[in-house]
């Protein structure tokens, strides 16, 4: 058992090798506009609190050193989708492998519309909602590294919520989901979006509004993709429900 998975952990290990290498290649060149890319990440909380309430400490390099990374991450898409992809493939029917080019496309691209929709609908929205609430949103944050941390957790959040339709697709493609599976479990992904947006928002009812509503209309528009994909068919139960019932008749015939 043990010798049958130890080649998929190698594998895995090369693939996760290959995507950390390529981000820490794209967070060392951005480590080196990390001023330009701090004020760009300070700008919707700049553009609402009218100036800056941050003052640079001696935290200022570590603070860079994760925005840094992030945004390498972010300009590593493409390479981790890919090594996602290579993972996978070998599991895949020729026919289907030809998929990676759309793959790794729609993906990065999904990625990246959900970080923009949380960088200029979201957090400027969010945050206006505190800066209202409160009268300080210092009094929310205190240091430039903690917005930086809850800046890249919404992102990093919304980037993975956008990338619902396409891990449905493929599941559709795969026969492993139909549109009737997707139907009929629309009240948990409700329960489920709400969830993953309080874990990823900050403590207010319009962020978490803005993070759980897109998620259930992306959730929505991948009933109809897979409907598309892999519709339901009656007749799959009634094959079901045959086959079912003749493995509890060729007992009695045994006998």
């Amino acid at each position: 058992m043990f010798k049958d998975i130890k080649p998929h952990l190698v594998e895995l290990r090369k693939r996760l090798a290959i995507s950390f290498a390529t981000v820490i290649v794209f967070a060392f060149i951005a480590f080196g506009f990390n001023q330009q890319i701090i004020a760009f990440t300070k700008a919707p909380l700049v553009n609402v609190v009218g100036g800056d309430p941050f003052i640079g400490g001696i935290g200022i390099f570590f603070t860079a050193l994760k925005i840094s990374v992030f945004t390498g991450f972010l300009f590593a898409l493409p390479v981790v989708f890919s090594q996602i992809w290579a993972f996978i493939a070998p599991g895949l029917y020729d026919n289907e492998k030809k998929y990676v080019i759309p793959f790794v496309s729609i993906s990065t691209f999904m990625f990246l519309l959900g970080a923009s929709f949380a960088y200029w609908v979201v957090i400027p929205f969010g945050f206006q909602f505190l800066w209202m609430f409160a009268g300080n949103i210092v009094n929310f944050l205190q240091t430039l590294d903690e917005y930086i941390g809850i800046f890249t957790k919404i992102l990093f959040g919304f980037g993975v919520a956008f990338e619902l339709p396409v891990i449905l697709f493929f599941l559709g493609m795969l026969g492993l989901v139909n549109d009737k599976n997707l139907r009929d479990f629309f009240g948990y992904a409700v329960l489920i979006s709400f969830v993953f947006a309080a874990i990823l928002t900050p403590p207010d009812v319009i962020t978490q509004l803005l993070m759980a509503g897109p998620l259930i209309l992306l959730y929505i528009i991948s009933i109809a993709i897979v409907r598309v994909v892999n519709p339901y068919k009656a007749d799959d139960d009634e094959d079901n429900s045959d086959e079912n019932h003749k493995s509890v008749e060729e007992p009695k015939q045994l006998k």
